[in-house]
C-alpha cells in the first residue's frame, strides 16, 4: 500500500495503567527536563548522533545505562546498540528513554504520543517536550504488527473532479491529523469495481477506519464489518447499519424550486443525477414538492436524469430546450452538471436571469465569478468531512463496528445570485443605457 503523504500517524491505543503513579512522581518542569536526566540529553542529538565522550567534555558521565562511556578504559561495558541502517550512525532513542527523560511510565508515553484524551495535560506536554529532545521515531511497523491495523484512514469519494468532495476532503483531513492520522484518497468514478478494489484494499492493509460516499450502485462492505474496521458514510447512506453525514438535500431542492416561481418563472425544469443514486432521487423530490406546496402538477417533461457530469447534463438541457414546450428554468442537481448546463445555454446565446432562471445545488468555487453569478444551495461541505472524521474517531474509542449507527443531517442554505432573478439583468441593462444616453448628450 502506498505510503500516503506526510508523516504516518500515531495509533489510538488504550492502556489499563492509571496516571496516579505519574502524578505522585517529581514534576520537572519543560525547562529542566535535561536536569532530571542530564546522561539522557547527552546521549542523543537531533540527528541521533553520539555526543562527545565524557573524558573530552572534562567530565565523566555516570549513568548506569549500557550506553554510558566507562569511568577508566579497564572497565568492562556493554557494547553500544548497533545503529539503524536508516537512522544514520546514532544510538535510536526508545520509549522507555522518552520516559525516563520526562518522569513518567512507558505507558503514559505511549498513550500521550497517540493524544488519548484522558493523559493528564501538564504530563502530556512533558513527554513531548522528551521526545522531541530523544528525537524519538515511533517504529510504525511494529505497532501495527502489535495492534493489527495501521494509522490510516481510506477515503473513498464517488467523483475526485467535483469540487464538494475537495472540501469534503479537507475537513476529513483535518480531523485526522489533530488526531495523529493520515488520510489515503480513493477516486471511484462511480464505478462499483473500482469501489470494491479499494473497499479489499482497505481490510486487506487493515486501515484504521474509512469514510465513503457509496456508488450509485450499491457498496458491499461486508468485509469491511466482518473485520470490525469501522465505516462512516456521507453525502449518500449505505445499506449497512454504519454512521452517516447526509445533508437534508430534499429541503434545499424544494427551496430552490420555491425561489425559481417566485423569480416569476413558471416552467423550472429539472436536471438531477441517475434514478438509483439517493441524492438525485432526493433532489427530485424536493423539486416536485415545492409544485405541491404551490398547488401546481409537476410536469414529468420538465424531467431528466444525468450522470451527475457537465457532458450528460448539457445534454439533457439541449433536449429540454428543444421539447415542444420547453422550460423557462432551470434547477441543476450538482455543480459539474451546471458547468454542462451554461455550455448549452451559452451556445444559444441565452444569459441566465434574462432569458432563463438557473440555480444549482453546491456553491462551486466558480460559482460566484461566471457572468452572470450563479444562485445556488450551499451544503456546509467542510462540516460534512469534519464530522464524519469525528464520527470516525468515536467509533475507534468504542472499539469498531457500532451497536447502533448514528445518523447526523445537515441543513443546506440558499444564496441567491443574478442567474436566478428574473429581471434583474433587464433592470441593470436599462439603467446602463440610460446612464449612457445622459452622458452622450451632455
Amino acid at each position: 500500500m502506498a505510503t500516503p503523504h506526510g508523516s504516518w500517524g500515531l495509533a489510538q491505543q488504550s492502556s489499563a495503567v492509571g496516571e496516579g503513579s505519574e502524578r505522585r512522581t517529581a514534576v520537572y518542569g519543560e525547562g529542566s527536563l535535561a536536569a532530571a536526566a542530564p546522561s539522557l540529553t547527552r546521549r542523543f542529538s537531533r540527528s541521533r548522533g553520539w555526543s562527545a565522550a565524557p573524558e573530552a567534555a572534562g567530565h565523566l558521565d555516570t549513568d548506569a545505562s549500557p550506553w554510558a562511556y566507562p569511568a577508566n578504559k579497564g572497565a568492562a561495558t556493554k557494547p553500544a546498540p548497533r545503529p539503524s541502517e536508516d537512522e544514520g550512525d546514532g544510538p535510536i532513542a526508545k520509549i522507555k528513554d522518552v520516559a525516563e527523560l520526562a518522569g513518567v511510565s512507558a505507558a503514559t508515553v505511549s498513550r500521550a504520543l497517540n493524544n488519548v484524551p484522558t493523559v493528564d495535560p501538564a504530563l502530556a506536554a512533558r513527554v513531548r517536550v522528551a521526545a522531541r529532545k530523544l528525537d524519538y521515531r515511533a517504529n510504525g511497523v511494529a505497532r501495527n504488527l502489535r495492534l493489527q491495523r495501521t494509522d490510516v484512514w481510506a477515503l473513498i469519494i464517488s467523483d475526485i473532479g467535483n469540487p464538494f468532495f475537495t472540501a469534503v476532503a479537507r475537513g476529513v483531513e483535518d480531523v485526522a491529523q489533530q488526531a495523529g492520522f493520515s488520510v489515503i484518497l480513493c477516486n471511484t468514478d462511480e464505478d462499483s469495481a473500482k469501489e470494491a478494489r479499494y473497499l479489499e484494499v482497505a481490510e486487506t492493509e487493515k486501515v484504521a477506519g474509512v469514510i465513503m460516499s457509496p456508488n450509485v450502485f450499491g457498496s458491499d462492505i461486508t468485509r469491511l464489518r466482518a473485520a470490525r474496521i469501522p465505516v462512516v458514510a456521507i453525502d449518500r447512506a449505505l445499506r449497512d447499519p454504519v454512521d452517516s453525514v447526509l445533508v437534508r438535500s430534499a429541503a434545499g431542492a424544494r427551496g430552490a424550486t420555491l425561489h425559481l416561481f417566485e423569480q416569476g418563472w413558471t416552467r423550472p425544469a429539472c436536471v438531477t443525477g441517475p434514478e438509483n443514486a439517493d441524492t438525485a432521487q432526493q433532489r427530485l423530490a424536493g423539486y416536485r414538492e415545492a409544485f405541491r406546496v404551490l398547488r401546481k402538477r409537476p410536469a414529468h417533461a420538465l424531467v431528466r436524469h444525468a450522470d451527475f457530469r457537465a457532458d450528460s447534463a448539457r445534454d439533457a438541457v439541449r433536449s429540454l430546450l428543444d421539447s415542444k414546450n420547453p422550460p423557462d428554468a432551470f434547477f441543476i442537481a450538482n455543480s459539474s452538471m451546471a458547468l454542462g448546463a451554461l455550455e448549452e445555454l451559452a451556445d444559444r446565446q441565452l444569459v441566465p436571469g434574462r432569458d432563463v432562471g438557473l440555480i444549482a445545488f453546491d456553491d462551486a468555487p466558480w460559482a460566484p465569478f461566471v457572468d452572470p453569478p450563479m444562485s445556488v444551495v450551499a451544503q456546509p461541505v467542510y462540516e460534512i468531512g469534519a464530522r464524519a472524521g469525528r464520527l470516525l474517531l468515536d467509533r475507534l474509542r468504542e472499539g469498531g463496528v457500532p451497536a447502533r449507527a448514528r445518523t447526523i443531517r445537515l441543513d443546506t442554505s440558499l444564496i441567491v445570485r443574478a442567474s436566478s432573478q428574473r429581471g434583474m439583468l433587464r433592470a441593470a441593462v436599462r439603467a446602463t443605457a440610460s446612464q449612457g444616453a445622459t452622458d452622450w448628450t451632455a
